[in-house]
């Protein structure tokens, strides 16, 4: 369990990057304009940083797919639980990244588990 430093500068700055990594970070998910989706991560309020990506601020792949539209975000109390989760949700297919927004775990395990390899006839 990590355990906030106490005294002395160097135990200063190392508190101070421990308040930071326990802030936590927010993982959020947009629906854009041609019905893909973005999934992103800010440590500020989602609303805030969707904004932004409605406004332009951000150049990037939404800037070129307006309007976009919040469609589900979670909350991580330590920033890499949050990292974690938006690297992973990024690499998912579409079918389960909306089971995972639907809550259905059920659907997420079975889109989860790898298909088969076909065999291919032999001569």
């Amino acid at each position: 369990m990590l355990r906030r430093p106490q005294s002395g500068r160097l135990e200063t700055c190392a508190a101070l990057l421990y308040d930071r990594l326990m802030q936590g970070a927010s993982i959020y998910i947009l629906r854009c304009a041609d019905g893909t989706y973005y999934t992103g991560i800010t440590r500020r309020s989602v609303e805030e940083r969707v904004s932004e990506h409605a406004q332009r601020l951000l150049d990037g792949y939404t800037a070129r797919r307006l309007p976009i539209e919040l469609v589900f975000s979670e909350h991580y109390h330590r920033v890499e639980e949050a990292i974690a989760a938006e690297r992973r949700i990024k690499g998912w297919s579409r079918a389960k990244k909306e089971a995972y927004m639907r809550g259905d775990f059920e659907s997420l395990a079975k889109l989860a588990r790898r298909k088969p390899k076909q065999r291919s006839p032999s001569s």
